[in-house]
């Protein structure tokens, strides 16, 4: 993996929860800090389940997509390395894959050049950047990939962070408009449509206090974010209902909406 510069000006914030460092207290990871696992212990009773039912969405949707011969990879909002992270799961299956990891926290990038290590025929980059800068990610993108040919763009657990006001869905659509036809886009999403309106407010108002904007959508606003490409079967499903070509994960409660869509003919 090449080394980004180093950046003396970039402090890593132990005084305020990311949701990076939330999400790899979940995962039982190391790479967090008091002020994440005292945020992480107030939400509902489930969350940390729900984060690793996630996970192993992404272990199968990422394995589908490498078996359709994807060979490049761009993961924005990648989180802390959690073995196995998204490029062991595609160059298990394309050892040749190429994979660009984009996030905006410091201390993302201080594991990442230590862990994201790929295979001798691939290739895993790292990139510091806001996922609300969506034109800045592809500039550097097309450094690493060839945004000519097909790409599997992953959204995991990101854009519930992104306010109304912020567009998300344009967001997704500048992405999605520089990718060829055959790219695939993997998002999960967060959702109160399986909870009781007070543990809901609960969730949102845990991370609010935090200084984190938290914004659940329902089944029909994360399925926008798929507008214009195919959806592939089984659709916009809670979680562990997402599955292909192997066996039906345990059924389980979700916090997460999660699909698989395809951009144009593969």
């Amino acid at each position: 993996m090449s080394e980004q510069p180093e950046r003396p000006d970039v402090v890593i914030d132990t005084s305020k929860p990311h949701p990076a460092r939330i999400y790899d207290y979940f995962l039982g990871g190391k790479d967090n800090y008091p002020v994440d696992q005292e945020l992480a212990e107030r939400l509902a009773t489930g969350a940390q389940r729900g984060a690793m039912v996630n996970r192993e969405f992404m272990h199968r949707a990422i394995a589908f997509v490498a078996r359709r011969g994807i060979d490049q990879y761009l993961d924005i909002g990648a989180g802390i390395p959690t073995e196995p992270n998204l490029h062991q799961i595609a160059q298990r299956t394309v050892p040749h894959a190429r994979v660009l990891y984009v996030d905006s926290d410091p201390i993302v990038l201080r594991h990442a050049q230590a862990l994201l290590v790929g295979t001798p025929e691939g290739a895993t980059e790292f990139l510091q950047a806001d996922a609300r800068e969506p034109e800045a990610i592809l500039e550097h993108a097309a450094k690493v990939l060839d945004l000519s040919r097909p790409v599997a763009l992953s959204l995991v657990a990101l854009l519930h962070f992104l306010r109304d006001d912020e567009d998300p869905y344009a967001l997704v659509r500048t992405l999605v408009r520089a990718l060829a036809p055959g790219s695939h886009l993997v998002l999960s999403h967060g959702t109160a449509d399986f909870l009781p309106p007070a543990q809901a407010a609960k969730v949102t108002g845990t991370y609010q206090a935090g200084g984190i904007s938290l914004c659940p959508r329902t089944l029909a606003e994360v399925t926008r974010f798929f507008h214009g490409l195919t959806i592939e079967p089984p659709g916009i499903v809670p979680a562990p209902a997402w599955y292909r070509d192997t066996e039906a994960p345990a059924a389980e409660e979700s916090g997460f909406y999660v699909g698989v869509g395809r951009l144009g003919p593969v």
